[in-house]
């Protein structure tokens, strides 16, 4: 039987149910570039990135990967991978250039109109998500997600994407990693719109969520056969230590980066184990709006990368909890830990505990320096090895009766990586920048054969 690099069976296709969604995921500010065509607002990115020190390499993501000029040519690498879904994110600047109001940018719509035919055309299914990070700025300088206007903004923009694309979408994802937009964002600063302080991120969060709510309910009522979900960047989490303190901030340290998202949108409110030691942080929250968060969803996106190791530390933050740097385990070049096995351990703590009906890995990636051959083909054999493991890892999740539906690597393209510029590298297909030529990779290469072998079999 072949093998993966580190001498595991790779996996099968047959593994997998007929109907399984293969995909790539992308996001707008990520690869769309185009940030001044046809009326596209500024987003709180484009702000960002011209805050001296903010960005690795001081870039932006104006041009990116020009997918906004050149997306026929992506959709055609995907449909040579043998993809049947393909998840991106819509641009809200594009469609609202300040963030709302009676009049939406007609050409942003028809730009998500054409990329949607285009994908259906190549036997794709779109799988679009509302929100990957880049609000209007106008929308920030009125307060952003602080502020409560902006959730009944994210509503409107909903419903007129329904709108106009529901006639030819039916998966909708509201918001891609809300974690990472309200403590990034807002407590560490390290993301836009660079806030610092936890009582503004945990105002942030709450909006976000509620802004899932009353976004569901605004699909529904526009698509008549609306799947909507939400993805959630989550991680298992183990102690450093044997020791009891440890374990209880495990369970605090889990309180805040996964139940703090799964148990409101699941019915249970914030955990009452951790909202006391946010005091006078914690976020306003009014009546009936845990009710509107608890929309029920046709599907939990999962996005997965890395589990986190925790020990307790006396006033390390209101948790008094840290991650700690594990020796000696595989690690990708951002010094994320490699454990596919870790995914399965994610996956089964969700379906016991929350049982969704439906699951689906909504990003899984890594990053690694690539090798670039003589004959300009590009050696990524740590992130085919890193692909391969993870697709077993997800067929061992479909043996074991977890409800899973599809799987999305991340990422169809290298992109501009947020804070990191273009010095990190995720994509199945290298990206000359300077060129904006596209090379599919060996990890590429072998999800390509993977996926075209099921193809052919049918």
């Amino acid at each position: 039987m072949p093998t993966t690099n580190d001498a595991s069976p790779l996996p099968r296709r047959e593994q997998f149910p007929a109907d399984f969604r293969w995909g790539c995921a992308t996001s707008a500010y990520q690869i769309e570039g185009g940030v001044e065509l046809e009326g596209r607002g500024e987003s709180i990115w484009d702000r960002f990135c011209q805050m001296p020190g903010r960005i690795r390499d001081g870039s932006s993501g104006a041009v990116a990967c020009d997918h906004y000029q050149r997306w026929r040519e992506d959709l055609d690498l995907a449909a040579d991978l043998g993809l049947n879904s393909y998840r991106f994110s819509i641009a809200w600047p594009r469609v609202f250039p300040q963030g709302r109001g009676a009049v939406p940018n007609s050409a942003g719509l028809d730009f998500y109109s054409r990329l949607v035919d285009g994908l259906l055309e190549r036997g794709i299914e779109p799988w679009p998500t509302l929100y990957h990070w880049d609000l209007p700025q106008a929308l920030q300088d009125r307060g952003g997600w602080k502020h409560r206007d902006t959730v009944a903004a994210f509503a409107e923009y909903a419903a007129v994407l329904g709108r106009v694309l529901g006639d030819r979408v039916r998966n909708w994802t509201t918001h891609n990693e809300p974690w990472c937009s309200a403590f990034l964002g807002h407590r560490e600063g390290v993301h836009a719109p660079g806030v610092q302080g936890w009582k503004s991120a945990l105002q942030a969060c709450h909006h976000i969520l509620l802004s899932h709510g009353k976004a569901t309910a605004a699909l529904r009522a526009e698509v008549q056969d609306a799947r909507v979900g939400i993805a959630l960047s989550l991680h298992p989490c183990q102690p450093a230590t044997a020791s009891s303190q440890d374990a209880q901030a495990v369970q605090r340290h889990d309180g805040l980066r996964n139940r703090w998202f799964l148990d409101p949108l699941y019915g249970r409110g914030y955990p009452s184990d951790i909202w006391p030691l946010f005091g006078k942080n914690a976020p306003m929250v009014r009546h009936n709006d845990l009710q509107l968060i608890a929309a029920p969803i046709d599907f939990l996106g999962i996005n997965y990368y890395f589990p986190e190791t925790i020990k307790h530390v006396a006033g390390e933050g209101p948790l008094s909890a840290q991650v700690v740097h594990v020796e000696d385990v595989e690690r990708t070049a951002t010094d994320w830990e490699v454990c596919p096995q870790g995914m399965v351990r994610l996956l089964e703590r969700v379906h016991r505990d929350y049982a969704p009906a439906n699951i689906y890995l909504t990003e899984n990636g890594a990053c690694y320096d690539d090798e670039v051959a003589a004959n300009g083909t590009i050696l990524d054999l740590q992130r085919r090895s890193y692909l391969q493991r993870h697709v077993a890892a997800a067929s061992e999740c479909v043996a074991r009766g977890m409800p899973l539906r599809g799987y999305f690597a991340w990422t169809l393209l290298d992109n501009f990586e947020w804070a990191e510029g273009y010095t990190r590298r995720f994509g199945l297909t290298h990206v000359d920048f300077k060129t904006q030529r596209r090379t599919l990779k060996a990890s590429g290469n072998w999800y390509r054969d993977f996926l075209r072998l099921q193809l052919d079999e049918q």
